[in-house]
């Protein structure tokens, strides 16, 4: 049986609600009373596993407010703002008179929370470029045995389409999602799709302000055509590789403009 969180809650926590019996820890891991400490976050936390291990099957509706309210050991409130969060990222729906249900899962939804929290923290660059320097190179490297001539071509038009916007100095930042985003679908792999579209997302703002460096999109154009001429070989590694340098090039320039900046406020 779930212990009650405080005393407050023991009054109603310990007897079994609408017919449904409260699970054994053995059967229901997630399910356990939670600290006061953001209290929500971590509700919604362990609905979302429920949902994912399939405790929470889609064509069944949740257990009520009033029965997670015990088996959680929190108060109503927070089951509700639990539900509002998991809603707002998709996993959640509410059918008139019917309850809620959880949403069919797809990888965009799985993925959103990641864009959610990066959204507002501003302070996260460095850790994506981190992300990109374990991810990015992997994807060129698969690339390069299951892209299709169709790919090539496709990342090549967009290569030119760059080169000829900056000789007329016009930014360049849509050819620069898009090449990552073809580089992804050239995996033939939905999750590395869906990925490298939540990434672009999250790097929308820094390479708007990038790509307005100076020797900053020559760099881009050139980081991409040493991976389109890896990938024209077959070469997975020599791909890897050319991602992995088109990378570090953008974090040597982002150091510096952090340098140039500092320098302006003192």
């Amino acid at each position: 049986m779930i212990e009650p969180l405080n005393k407050e809650d023991s009054a109603s926590s310990t007897q079994p609600l609408d017919g449904l019996s409260i699970p054994r820890r053995s059967e229901a891991r997630s399910i356990e009373p939670i600290k006061k400490t953001r209290v929500a976050e971590e509700v919604a936390d362990r609905i979302r596993a429920l949902i994912l291990d399939g405790t929470f099957p889609q064509d069944q509706p949740l257990p009520s407010e009033r029965v997670l309210t015990e088996q959680f050991g929190v108060s109503r409130g927070s089951i509700r703002d639990a539900f509002r969060m998991l809603e707002m990222i998709g996993l959640l729906e509410t059918r008139h008179g019917r309850g809620t249900f959880p949403r069919e899962l797809t990888v965009d939804r799985l993925v959103a929370p990641l864009a959610s929290v990066m959204t507002y923290q501003q302070d996260l660059q460095e850790e994506l470029l981190d992300v990109r320097r374990m991810f990015e190179p992997a994807v060129a490297r698969a690339a390069a045995t299951r892209m299709t001539q169709e790919d090539l071509a496709d990342l090549q038009r967009i290569v030119d389409a760059q080169r000829r916007k900056l000789k007329t100095g016009q930014s360049a930042i849509v050819e620069d999602t898009a090449f990552h985003a073809v580089l992804a679908r050239s995996t033939r792999n939905r999750v590395v799709v869906s990925l490298m579209s939540t990434l672009n997302d999250l790097l929308v703002e820094s390479r708007t302000l990038s790509l307005s460096q100076e020797g900053r999109p020559v760099k881009s154009i050139e980081g991409h055509e040493a991976v389109v001429d890896a990938l024209r070989r077959r070469d997975a590694e020599a791909a890897a590789r050319a991602m992995s340098d088109h990378i570090d090039q953008i974090a040597d320039l982002q150091l510096h403009a952090r340098k140039l900046r500092g320098d302006a406020v003192k």
